[in-house]
């Protein structure tokens, strides 16, 4: 894996910002020759002909070429509504609760906060978990709200070789339970945790069926009927469906990590896949205590720029008629009627870092649609002095790109999780974190 980094050169020290959610400066030196890897349209990557042919023959009636992607105009998540311009980072604070609003109303929908009663139960605790290397705890997250219960397990492992407290990765597993297997008699490349423990990372899961079950019908009968009752067919066209609730989930999570004095709370990593990515995603614009927030090809309704219109459209992502509101659905092939685009979710997300992670072969998911999402995500960094992203600069395959807190890398292979993704991860948070206790 080659690693290309890009760096504002100008910046000086004294411009690092630090909050609660991020506590480090972006700093990294260069080594000699490494700027001239950057890579451009000639040699960055472009999608393998062999492949489009076998999406074109599998899934007719789609976009898989870019010459017949339409010309589109990006709205800028800049732009105010009186029709000024955001021009710091004051006037930022605004917008992004204007725009975090029309999120809420126009596709993920509005979840609640807190409920009435939030208690965390540590079912189990075992100090010799993985050969000795580590601490395994089992936390019961239990939600009381209108005379009503719920429950769901935070697994979470913690090195015991490294002084605490340490930064922790959250998976929002949306696989079976088996691949984040507490017991680890059954281990998965979905979830390596002895490698991340090995890196001196805590880390974490959630399963995200135990918040709302990927069902049309019954994806009400999780959290979100502890708010709301059992009925699907009162959802009014702006309530909240699965992807908000698992991110709702998420941030409970967070909450817990809070009381943990073994857990630093201010280095959190939330990671999802796929439509975990999704919901990664938009648990980590609504809550700024997410320190590093990654999308490992989340595609259509969460990297990807859902204006180009490739591979899975607008459409296409809404037969899962659960995932987003009501509202969404009136935006099926009218991609370009929407107020916002892709790039607004991950503009919520600055001056915090973020990852996009995209495969060569998930052309489903357009890679380049997610590299460009961050890329027009730049005027947002930019209000913090980041240096913005080229467009023409996508790197090439298996290549990792470092933009200050913003990278990006485009692996060979399939729609999954791996162990090479984790740990492009893990190296990203490596140059994020450079003194943090190992």
């Amino acid at each position: 894996m080659s690693v290309i980094i890009e760096i504002n050169m100008s910046m000086q020290r004294d411009q690092c910002k630090i909050n609660r959610a991020l506590l480090f400066c972006f700093f990294i030196l260069i080594p000699a020759g490494l700027a001239a890897q950057e890579a451009d349209l000639e040699t960055g990557w472009k999608a393998d002909p062999y492949v489009v042919k076998d999406y074109e023959e599998a899934r007719p009636g789609f976009i898989w070429r870019e010459t017949e992607v339409p010309d589109y105009t990006l709205p800028d998540p800049l732009l105010r509504e009186d029709g000024g311009k955001v021009e710091n980072i004051v006037q930022w604070q605004e917008q992004r609760k204007v725009l975090l609003d029309m999120l809420r109303s126009k596709m993920y929908g509005r979840s609640p906060g807190l409920p009435e009663e939030l208690k965390f139960h540590v079912t189990r605790e075992l100090r010799t978990a993985m050969d000795g290397e580590a601490t395994l705890r089992r936390i019961s997250i239990e939600s009381r709200n209108l005379g009503k219960q719920h429950d769901f397990e935070l697994i979470l492992f913690l090195p015991n070789e490294v002084k605490k407290p340490v930064p922790v990765f959250l998976l929002m597993n949306n696989r079976p339970e088996d691949n984040t297997d507490p017991t680890r008699e059954d281990k998965s490349d979905f979830w390596p945790a002895e490698e991340v423990i090995a890196r001196g990372y805590g880390v974490a899961a959630i399963q995200n069926s135990s918040l709302a079950p990927d069902d049309t019908e019954l994806f009400v009968e999780g959290i979100i009927g502890l708010f709301k009752g059992d009925a699907a067919n009162d959802h009014s066209a702006d309530a909240w469906g699965a992807i908000s609730a698992w991110s709702w989930g998420a941030m409970r999570v967070m909450d817990y990590f809070e009381t943990d004095d073994d857990v630093d709370e201010s280095r959190i990593v939330l990671l999802g896949h796929s439509r975990g990515g999704k919901a990664s995603l938009w648990a980590g614009a609504q809550d700024e205590r997410f320190a590093l927030v990654i999308s490992n090809q989340s595609g259509s309704g969460g990297a990807a720029l859902s204006r180009r219109r490739f591979g899975e459209d607008i459409t296409a992502l809404n037969r899962f008629t659960h995932w987003f509101n009501n509202h969404f659905k009136k935006y099926n092939e009218q991609e370009d009627q929407i107020p916002f685009d892709q790039h607004f979710l991950i503009s919520l997300i600055a001056p915090r870092a973020v990852y996009i992670g995209s495969a060569d072969k998930d052309l489903w998911a357009d890679p380049r649609g997610e590299y460009l999402s961050l890329v027009h995500a730049s005027p947002v960094f930019s209000l913090w002095n980041h240096t913005p992203m080229s467009p023409n600069r996508m790197p090439a395959l298996n290549t990792q790109v470092i933009n200050g807190p913003r990278a990006y890398h485009v692996r060979s292979g399939r729609h999954n999780l791996t162990l090479s993704d984790w740990n492009h991860y893990m190296n990203f948070a490596d140059t994020l974190w450079p003194t943090r206790n190992r």
